[in-house]
């Protein structure tokens, strides 16, 4: 087998899209970006569906490995296929940009940690906020001791999405389909980068850094899966970790990371990478960059010594967590006297009440909604 990773003179890295409706059509614009730039090639597009344009069209993986393989395989489809589809990819030679969540269980997880051990390919998953200066910013804030001793993160998510959101793919929305576990909710997918964040912040990467999970997962959409969260993370470090999410607040808010000390705050906006610190020290705003991860994969490629910032390996505590939502029971609906249906402009979409409140509160206090006393998850509780 050719190793993909050795640059030659006069060759450019060659890269494939995989899937390429929804999220991953900004994943062809940034290779083309990365085309125009003269750092690779767009080579192939691979979806189900056919396509016309100058970059050649191959309706699945299997057929484009076996008639041109590209150097790096980007795979932006649904979770389920996500094992499959980069160990393929692996296995031909080739490296992968893996959009997020890794796989669909934690078992898949392990699977997928020892393709990429046994093949020695690289496999960068698209944790966006992996490649942040402002993680960084926060990891060096956090030793110099500014804040004092860390005594929590804390994530909160507060977004809209509307009934169209999950009518827009079969798998949308569902914990199974056709049999096959999905896990698509609010934990696991559309703020999935806010819990990924807070544990990365409170050092939690590997799946032996989590050791314990509480979950409080309900819907408020006609679902399967959750859209309003509360999960509350035991870390081996002893740093707690709470996350408040929702799709059903009023307007959208960014999302944010808090983490406290006994001196101070700093509060990650990873949507635009901006810092919130308050310390002894004050009050300051910082703005930081961020590294794009198909590029710093594309580095790492030609500089073996080069790590990834979010490796297969890394991405193992978030794991942990979406197994946990996994295995859990299937999310509560949250009594209709709680929601409200708003139209705006023929976007249907639910509000719970006061839910922007209790998100902040499972953050800030490191309990679930129903530890709380939401009103909306006490309607709700098991006998």
């Amino acid at each position: 087998m050719s190793d993909a990773r050795q640059p030659t003179a006069t060759a450019l890295p060659t890269v494939a899209v995989v899937g390429i409706h929804g999220h991953g059509a900004s994943h062809v614009r940034r290779v083309e970006d990365l085309q125009e730039r003269g750092i690779a090639t767009l080579s192939a597009l691979v979806d189900p569906r056919p396509l016309d344009g100058d970059v050649p069209w191959y309706p699945d993986l299997d057929t484009l490995l076996a008639e041109a393989r590209p150097d790096v395989v980007v795979i932006a489809t649904p979770i389920h296929t996500h094992l499959a589809l980069a160990s393929a990819a692996l296995w031909a030679g080739c490296d992968v940009l893996l959009e997020k969540p890794t796989t669909a269980s934690l078992a898949e997880h392990a699977e997928l940690l020892t393709v990429v051990e046994q093949t020695g390919r690289l496999c960068q998953v698209g944790f966006q906020t992996f490649g942040s200066g402002a993680v960084d910013e926060v990891a060096r804030i956090v030793a110099t001791g500014e804040l004092g001793e860390i005594t929590g993160v804390g994530a909160v998510g507060t977004w809209v999405r509307t009934a169209a959101y999950y009518q827009r793919a079969r798998w949308a929305g569902r914990r199974t389909l056709d049999g096959v576990e999905v896990v698509d909710g609010v934990v696991t997918n559309p703020l999935a980068h806010a819990i990924a964040t807070a544990l990365l912040l409170a050092g939690a990467r590997t799946a032996q850094d989590v050791t314990d999970v509480r979950l409080d997962l309900h819907r408020a959409h006609p679902i399967e899966a959750d859209d309003t969260s509360a999960v509350v993370i035991e870390t081996r470090s002893g740093v707690r970790v709470a996350a408040g999410l929702t799709l059903c607040a009023p307007e959208r808010s960014p999302a944010r990371v808090t983490v406290r000390g006994t001196l101070g705050t700093v509060t990650l906006l990873y949507e635009t990478d901006e810092l919130e610190v308050s310390s002894p020290r004050g009050t300051r705003r910082i703005r930081c960059g961020r590294v794009d991860l198909l590029t710093q994969l594309l580095t790492a490629r030609a500089h073996p010594p080069v790590t990834l910032r979010c490796s297969v390996a890394d991405t193992g505590a978030f794991l942990r967590v979406l197994e946990a939502v996994r295995t859990g029971p299937d999310p509560l609906p949250v009594p209709d006297a709680f929601v409200e249906w708003l139209d705006e402009g023929g976007a249907r979409h639910p509000v719970i009440a006061d839910v922007e409140a209790w998100c902040a509160r499972v953050a800030d206090e490191g309990a679930t909604f129903t530890e709380l006393g939401a009103p909306f998850a006490a309607g709700t509780r098991r006998s």
